[in-house]
């Protein structure tokens, strides 16, 4: 197990090592940059710009400019933002935990909700399964950005039941706050959990079918086993290195994949800063949000690989 961990960190460093070099290279390779002219204040002289690319070390090469990066990034220091001038692992810390609440929440409904359709429709013929895949496929093939402006539409300005922006509507204190934030996460909650749910349901199903064909399933049926003896012993325990898996690629989900829904919602989070960076193209903000991204899906990999190490008997041991 040592040499398996040792691997896969192994793995890990180098992956993180490869995908910072590659993206701090073809960031800086686009066309037009922060300080191009128009972009910032039109007034500013060519030698004011000029200035202000030797503050933040953009005169030098490229390579010298990555391993100074690099060498600041070790101790999560990611730069300080053009844009705002604040530091980037400042401006990450005031974010991140609204991302990561709002994106945990729905990950986890939509789990719950995947895990039990898609079992249940697999287990069942006639019109339950076919209301599934109906409403499985619309999940799977609606854009989260027209689901969002429907919900605005509709429960924002028709019914008037939700708030459509940002994440607070007073200043209240303590729990009363708290209730507030989540009153105002409603909606984009939800739109997250309906295009996401649909493409996992359908997942889930179709493995549960394959299951349900095995020889085990034959047996067990002979034996007299119920179908919820089933689905306990033998449908759950074979679903949860597919479910474990899909749970490791999910993690880097839970910062970057509500990028569209908090410009949407206004919501002030790691997806709206992203936007934000790449719109004014604040090099230091992009830079520290995909080392981030990479960094949780590599993890998340790991992790799952260390589970379905321990669990999952098929697997050969290295």
């Amino acid at each position: 197990m040592f040499k398996f961990l040792l691997k896969k960190l192994a793995y890990l460093v180098g992956m993180l090592f490869l995908i910072s070099l590659i993206s701090f290279f073809a960031i800086h390779a686009a066309p037009n940059s922060f300080f191009s002219a128009g972009a910032l204040n039109p007034n500013m002289t060519p030698e004011a710009i000029a200035h202000l690319k030797s503050v933040y070390g953009l005169d030098k090469p490229l390579l010298e400019q990555y391993f100074a990066w690099l060498k600041a990034m070790l101790h999560l220091d990611f730069g300080i933002s053009f844009a705002s001038g604040e530091k980037v692992i400042d401006e990450i810390k005031d974010r991140i935990g609204i991302t990561l609440a709002m994106n945990f929440i729905a990950m986890t409904i939509t789990f719950l909700l995947a895990f039990h359709f898609g079992i249940k429709s697999a287990l069942k013929d006639g019109a339950y399964e076919k209301i599934v895949k109906q409403i499985s496929l619309i999940s799977y093939a609606t854009p989260s950005f027209y689901l969002a402006l429907i919900l605005i539409f509709l429960f924002g300005f028709k019914l008037n039941l939700f708030p459509i922006t940002g994440l607070e509507s007073g200043n209240y204190q303590g729990f009363r706050r708290y209730l507030d934030m989540a009153y105002h996460l409603v909606l984009p909650i939800s739109v997250i959990v309906f295009v996401s749910f649909g493409s996992l349901t359908l997942y889930v199903r179709s493995l549960t079918i394959d299951i349900l064909k095995s020889d085990y399933i034959f047996f067990a049926k002979a034996r007299g086993l119920s179908q919820k003896q089933i689905v306990k012993y033998y449908i759950y325990p074979n679903l949860m290195p597919f479910i474990v898996t899909i749970l490791g690629l999910s993690l880097p989900g839970l910062l970057g994949g509500s990028v569209i829904l908090e410009q949407i919602f206004s919501i002030n989070g790691m997806g709206q800063l992203f936007f934000q960076a790449a719109m004014s193209r604040d090099y230091p903000v992009i830079m520290g949000l995909l080392i981030i991204g990479a960094f949780l899906t590599l993890l998340g990999n790991l992790i799952a690989d260390i589970i379905l190490e321990k669990i999952d008997p098929h697997r050969k041991k290295k």
